[in-house]
């Protein structure tokens, strides 16, 4: 008599993740409609008109997310929560990788504020002047770095309150900071989170504020930490502004997006309006 299998079948929460990252993986996750109907299901999304997902839904794609990249990690290049803090600053209408390529030696001269301050506004500019704006940033950052010694001790301070009363910095700097310097929940909201909340029907929002709110919202506490990290990187790389991989998306038969066909689909139940 045959031996009965002891290994156990996978849990259907495991099977559907699987299933996900392998069709994604494969470039078979899910098939783009169009141009015109991808442009219009766009103005639709942005209009407020895409479905909902349930709790269901918003769990098992963090569970992938969570999956796929476990401990996401942020591009900007640091050294501290001061480093950190102007690496943010200066990536304002900037990309990451132009900023890393302009802060190495900015920092190799001033990693704390006090180093900073006594560098000046003029010797910053020459350093960064790669990096968009670089002039009005290299003042806020020389400004920053003073009131952070007069008034902070010259400490980063981890409240966002006080965080926003310094020079180029705003709610999104804030939440940035507050999330991989020190380690709390927040949500900071950028364009590509932004597009994300909308077009999916994630957390759809008429500006940063109302999809950061509804994302916190809506995101189970157990995955708030990293969950920015694997937003951004999702609209970075995948969900990009035009011609987005869909057919890599490992969340696709659960995006609401009206300008795909998700193929394959695993399953998991539709959301209800």
């Amino acid at each position: 008599m045959a031996k009965k299998s002891t290994r156990k079948k996978p849990s259907a929460k495991k099977s559907s993740v699987r299933k996900a990252l392998v069709k994604a993986a494969k470039g078979k996750a899910a098939t783009k409609k169009p141009e015109a109907k991808q442009k219009k299901a766009d103005a639709e999304a942005f209009a407020g008109t895409a479905k909902r997902w349930t709790p269901a839904q918003i769990e098992e794609a963090f569970r992938r997310f969570q999956a796929q990249e476990p401990e996401p990690k942020g591009e900007l290049k640091h050294t501290n929560p001061f480093t950190l803090l102007v690496a943010v600053v200066l990536s304002a209408q900037a990309t990451d990788a132009g900023v890393n390529r302009a802060t190495p030696a900015l920092f190799a001269l001033a990693d704390t504020p006090a180093k900073m301050a006594a560098l000046g506004e003029d010797r910053i500019r020459d350093l960064i002047k790669t990096i968009g704006l670089f002039r009005m940033k290299a003042k806020n950052v020389a400004l920053l770095a003073r009131k952070l010694v007069d008034e902070f001790g010259g400490e980063v301070p981890r409240t966002r309150e006080e965080l926003i009363t310094l020079p180029g910095a705003g709610r999104k700097t804030a939440n940035v900071v507050l999330n991989m310097a020190f380690g709390q929940p927040t949500m900071a909201v950028d364009t590509h989170i932004f597009r994300i909340g909308n077009r999916t029907g994630l957390a759809p929002g008429k500006d940063p504020l109302a999809v950061e709110l509804e994302l916190e919202k809506v995101i189970p506490a157990k995955y708030m930490l990293h969950a920015h990290h694997w937003l951004i990187l999702h609209g970075r790389y995948i969900c990009i502004a035009r011609k987005p991989h869909c057919e890599r998306c490992i969340i696709a038969d659960l995006c609401q997006w009206p300008g795909k066909t998700a193929s394959g689909v695993t399953g998991f139940p539709p959301s209800r309006e």
